[in-house]
């Protein structure tokens, strides 16, 4: 269910203006030269483990082999045959593909092919994602509102606080007889949406339900990690103490009189490029929402179970979300229809919303599980819904993630097979897309939207389903790939996280990385991604190096459309870094992970 054609954070390109003026100060980033890739060969360039899938994309070229060798001394280890080439739409190019699987031994390489620039360094290792899954969950502190960082946590990126939001204003939009227009409330905490400093219900949904799947699904990686946050060591494993950070946000956004969910939280127009703490417009929330009431009702749901065996730590959390996700739910039932529209004197992020049928299957199917009410199985319709890539405006498929996580604890009304069938329906999809594909991934010029790289990482996360529900290797290959891809066997040649890779974005559109004098941007953070629509091309003097869909990415800090950051776009990474640093530990046992 593709409810809109271009899948972005909140359609920033109405604001255009605001966003000249708030690049004024700092137009020169944007003339500044963009990092160009001297290896032609193209591949994940932090590695891989040692018994992956290990596959990168070569130009066609006359040769026929490539061989892999040791990136210390120059030994050859591995030989291979260059695949056919073939050509991808997507960016124009006729490519071959180099398979060197085989190669298990741990160590640091590099591909050659005759007449090509050798690859940059990789590596084969056991531990050769932990560092960027650690990097991607800490972004999410990075980003957290209405708090100082600290030199201790943050380094370098250590910050002032910015935002506290103790007092906020009710929009006019928002007001209620409870509430009128100027009300002042508090709602302290969450995360940054993006790279603005405001807070989206609707994003903060799929994000945080993400990191709360990916706690459910792999238990024993996160209760293993940790990043170095304020919270750590308090016997609540980090990713969930992230969480909480914007949960404990997201309840301060329910309207305690009728249970309805602001939309979002935010300044009138976008702050310019300062830190958090020189932003200082008043904040207000905006009109209550089906979409952000549904998701905030789903998101309540789930936290209350992940969160449930912590109630020595979290005394009464766990039965307050579920209150708050079941007051939620009544709300949207009677307002069935409350589409977000944006006030003639907001023009931050929409977010908007118009077809609501997911996000009611999403919340009734977490409140399903959580509460075990046969109503609410009913109430999500299931036999209508198909299973689809997840955005922040689809989440139907995360119902199905759910279900099927839990299937075996669900109750005799649900037709597990029918959620086994949704699955794999679409994961075999993805794999067909990925069979036909000359770069070997699920992407297709469609997916080439605003945030694309999220599109790939939650192409992997469906395909991980497939792959816990059937245990075929194929689906974990294919995530692999989708994991490869955004790490820089992508046509740009850029690894797309922030601090990982070579080349990877220096000039991400994130406000603290621009105006903390910090040379390096924050490190951790997927960018958007290439997509055609260059809709910021008007504000950045540096023109774009392509308008084919899967080479159209400007790393500058004009560039909203192809080099932002976003909290739902980190999730996917945390994910499927997570899985694939997990594995074989990713079970398809019915017995095993998905019983838990």
């Amino acid at each position: 269910m593709n409810k809109a054609p271009l899948r972005k954070p909140g359609l920033r390109s109405t604001a255009a203006a605001l966003l000249l003026s708030a690049l004024a100060a700092t137009a020169g980033a944007c003339t500044a030269p963009i990092a160009t890739t001297t290896a032609s060969i193209k591949l994940n360039q932090l590695g891989f483990l040692p018994a992956s899938d290990k596959v990168a994309v070569v130009p066609a070229s006359p040769a026929m082999v490539f061989s892999v060798v040791n990136a210390t001394n120059g030994t050859v280890v591995w030989h291979g045959v260059l695949g056919t080439p073939a050509h991808w739409a997507p960016s124009g190019e006729m490519v071959s593909l180099a398979d060197f699987s085989g190669l298990t031994a741990p160590g640091d390489y590099q591909i050659k092919v005759d007449g090509l620039a050798a690859s940059t360094r990789f590596t084969i290792g056991t531990d050769v994602y932990r560092a960027v899954s650690a990097a991607a969950l800490k972004g999410f502190y990075f980003n957290r509102a209405g708090t100082a960082l600290l030199a201790q946590h943050a380094g370098a990126y250590a910050r002032a606080a910015g935002h506290p939001d103790t007092q906020v204003l009710v929009h006019r939009s928002a007001a209620s007889a409870a509430r009128p227009e100027g009300t002042v409330i508090a709602s302290p905490k969450g995360w940054y949406d993006a790279g603005d400093y405001n807070k989206y219900m609707v994003n903060s949904g799929i994000a945080t339900y993400t990191l709360l799947a990916a706690y459910e699904h792999f238990p024993a990686y996160f209760q293993a990690q940790q990043v170095n946050i304020p919270e750590s060591g308090n016997g609540i494993p980090d990713i969930l103490n992230e969480a909480l950070w914007n949960l404990e946000w997201m309840l301060s956004m329910q309207d305690p009189n009728d249970g309805g969910v602001y939309h979002k939280l935010t300044n009138k127009t976008f702050d310019p490029m300062v830190m958090p703490d020189q932003a200082t417009s008043a904040r207000y929330v905006v009109q209550k929402t089906t979409a952000a009431t549904l998701d905030f009702a789903a998101v309540m749901a789930s936290a209350s179970r992940v969160l449930r065996p912590y109630q020595d730590k979290l005394p009464g959390l766990s039965a307050r979300m579920l209150a708050a996700a079941k007051m939620a739910w009544a709300w949207a039932q009677a307002h069935p229809d409350e589409v977000y529209r944006q006030p003639a004197d907001i023009v931050t992020g929409e977010y908007g919303d118009a077809t609501l049928d997911d996000e009611f299957m999403w919340a009734a199917a977490e409140l399903y599980i959580s509460t075990a009410d046969d109503s609410f199985y009913l109430a999500m319709k299931p036999g209508g819904v198909s299973a689809t890539v997840p955005a922040w405006d689809d989440v139907g498929s995360l119902a199905w993630i759910s279900l099927a996580h839990h299937r075996y604890h669900l109750s005799p009304i649900a037709d597990r097979a029918l959620i086994a069938n949704r699955i794999m329906t679409l994961g075999d999809a993805l794999l067909a897309a990925r069979k036909n594909s000359a770069y070997a991934v699920a992407m297709r010029q469609a997916d080439f939207v605003w945030g694309s790289n999220a599109v790939a990482l939650n192409q992997a996360i469906m395909l991980l389903q497939a792959y816990r529900l059937g245990g075929q290797r194929a689906y974990l290959d294919a995530a692999q790939s989708a994991f490869d891809y955004v790490l820089g066997r992508n046509a740009t040649g850029y690894s797309f996280v922030t601090g990982y890779g070579s080349p990877s974005p220096q000039h991400p559109h994130h406000r603290p990385s621009q105006a903390d004098h910090v040379t390096a941007p924050v490190p951790g953070f997927l960018v958007g991604g290439p997509q055609p629509g260059q809709q910021d091309k008007q504000e950045c003097a540096q023109a774009y190096p392509s308008n084919l869909a899967a080479r159209s990415y400007l790393d500058q800090v004009c560039s909203y459309a192809s080099n932002e950051i976003a909290i739902n776009w980190n999730a996917p990474l945390v994910y499927v870094a997570a899985a694939l640093a997990s594995w074989p530990q990713v079970s398809a046992d019915p017995g095993g992970s998905l019983a838990r």
